[in-house]
């Protein structure tokens, strides 16, 4: 007598497999919703952060000094903006997030956590093509140098991502918990461009308010992309222990309210 055959055992990596297909399909959807299936409309991906990026670059360049502090302008907003568009573009799509996709949740492999993560990962994707075309041209016109350590400034843009995923993941929790942070979210994010480092470096202000802008996770990845940029010339000052450690904290923070969020949506 033949025995039926053993049911197959689902590994780790069968799950990362798994998920990682959910993700992508995600993604593909969140483009065609977003953008539509016919002619170039998922373009959109990389065209709308480069006409951000290059308006920005173009009207500071024309109205401010070639130098500020002994760097190039472009290049100080080019280096700024990008991150402060991957951040701000991140946040905003997170805002009641699951409940736009609510019916998706139905789906027993989708997890609020693969929503999230499909829509922050088009927007970062997004935004790095459309900085590195925007970098590519400003250096190919002679607005800017080649960067100068492309280790650091990768590590800066990799630190970036993942705080941009950690706010995502709070606000994309915290706005399907109370109505009050879909309203403040526009508004925060104006208020906290002091705080961003995006047009300012920490060397530029007073040794006694310097600490202020330290405290930002983001500012510190913004002084690495810079200090990849510039060099030593940037006189870029961060903490790599402190940045490490916060984002680590705010990813945990927004994992664990990503996995308890589905009680506070009226879909499921």
């Amino acid at each position: 007598m033949t025995q039926p055959p053993r049911k197959k055992r689902n590994t780790l990596w069968d799950g990362f497999v798994i998920q990682y297909k959910v993700i992508h399909a995600l993604t593909l959807r969140e483009i065609h919703t977003r953008y539509g299936r016919e002619n170039l409309g998922f373009l959109w991906v990389i065209g709308e952060p480069i006409l951000f990026c290059l308006g920005v670059a173009i009207v500071w360049t024309a109205i401010r000094p070639a130098r500020e502090h002994g760097l190039g302008m472009t290049a100080i907003v080019v280096t700024g903006y990008v991150p402060l568009t991957m951040w701000r573009h991140a946040m905003g799509r997170a805002v009641k997030a699951f409940e736009a996709n609510g019916s998706l949740l139905f789906h027993r492999q989708v997890t609020p956590f693969d929503i999230i993560t499909a829509r922050t990962y088009l927007e970062i994707i997004g935004t790095i093509l459309a900085g590195f075309l925007v970098m590519i041209g400003a250096i190919a016109l002679g607005y800017m140098n080649p960067p100068q350590d492309y280790g650091l400034l990768l590590m800066g843009l990799l630190f970036q991502c993942m705080f941009s995923f950690a706010t995502a993941l709070l606000v994309a929790s915290l706005s399907e918990i109370s109505d009050l942070v879909e309203k403040a979210v526009g508004i925060l994010s104006y208020l906290s461009l002091p705080f961003s480092g995006a047009f300012i470096m920490v060397s530029w202000l007073p040794m006694k308010y310097q600490w202020i802008l330290e405290l930002s996770p983001m500012a510190n990845n913004v002084e690495m992309i810079r200090g990849g940029q510039f060099g030593i010339s940037g006189n870029a000052k961060y903490d790599i222990f402190y940045d490490t450690w916060m984002t680590a904290l705010m990813l945990l923070i927004g994992i664990w309210m990503t996995r308890n969020v589905r009680k506070h949506l009226t879909v499921v």
